[in-house]
C-alpha cells in the first residue's frame, strides 16, 4: 500500500463553494487531476493506494478527505462507481457530508473530518510509516531508497505551508523527481511509476 498527502491552501472546505469554474474555486481543479493520477490507469484503476487530501480554504479550514475507494461488490451498496468525471462531484458531496467531531465515511471508501495537514502526517509518523516530502532540494528519487507502505507529501501550486515545513523536513526523507517543476498530478503519476517499477523489480 502506498499513500500521498496533497496539501491545499486555497481547495474550499464546503461544497457550497464549488462552482462550475473549478479554477477560481480555490484550484479545486488540481485536487482533481491528482485524484485522477492517484488512482487511474488506462483501462484499469489502482486498488493499492490510499489519498489524503487537506484543504485550507474557505469558510472552515482544515478538512481531510481520505479516499481509498472500494473496487469490489455492489455500486450503491459496498461502492460508488468512480470515472473521471464523476471526480469533482465526489470531493463536492464529501464536503456536503462532513459531521462536526466525528471522522465520517460518507460513502464506501471515502471519509471526513476536520483535522490540520501536520497532524495527519504526524500520526503516520508515529505509525512508523516511510515519509518522503517532494522537494526540489531533495535527493533524486530514483537514487533512494524506499520503504515498505511509503507515504509521499505533496502542495498545491502555492506549496506546502511555510510554518511547518521544517518540522515536516524533520520527519521526512525530501527526494526529487528532477529539475523541472512539474503539475501536482504529474508528480504523483511519476512517483506512482517508481513505485512500480520498484514493486516489478521486486525492491519493494
Amino acid at each position: 500500500m502506498r499513500e500521498f498527502i496533497y496539501y491545499s491552501r486555497t481547495a474550499p472546505t464546503s461544497g457550497n463553494y464549488i462552482s462550475d469554474d473549478l479554477m477560481r474555486s480555490g484550484r479545486i481543479d488540481i485536487a482533481i487531476h491528482t485524484v485522477i493520477a492517484s488512482f487511474f490507469l488506462s483501462h484499469n484503476f489502482r486498488n493499492d493506494v490510499k489519498l489524503h487530501l487537506c484543504f485550507a480554504g474557505p469558510p472552515d479550514p482544515p478538512k481531510h478527505l481520505e479516499l481509498m475507494p472500494n473496487t469490489e461488490g455492489t455500486t450503491g451498496v459496498d461502492k460508488i462507481y468512480l470515472s473521471k468525471k464523476d471526480v469533482g462531484w465526489v470531493l463536492k458531496k464529501l464536503l456536503y457530508k462532513y459531521r462536526k467531531g466525528v471522522k465520517h465515511e460518507a460513502f464506501p471508501g471515502y471519509w471526513i473530518e476536520k483535522k490540520g495537514f501536520l497532524e495527519i502526517v504526524k500520526e503516520l509518523d508515529k505509525e512508523g510509516r516511510n515519509l518522503y516530502i517532494l522537494d526540489e532540494k531533495g535527493k533524486d528519487i530514483r537514487k533512494v531508497k524506499i520503504g515498505k507502505n511509503p507515504v509521499f507529501i505533496l502542495g498545491d501550486h502555492l506549496g506546502l505551508p511555510t510554518k511547518e515545513l521544517k518540522r515536516l523536513k524533520g520527519m521526512c526523507t525530501p527526494v526529487s523527481i528532477g529539475k523541472k517543476t512539474y503539475f501536482a498530478s504529474q508528480t504523483v503519476a511519476i512517483v506512482n511509476n517508481e513505485v512500480d517499477r520498484r514493486e516489478d523489480a521486486g525492491e519493494l
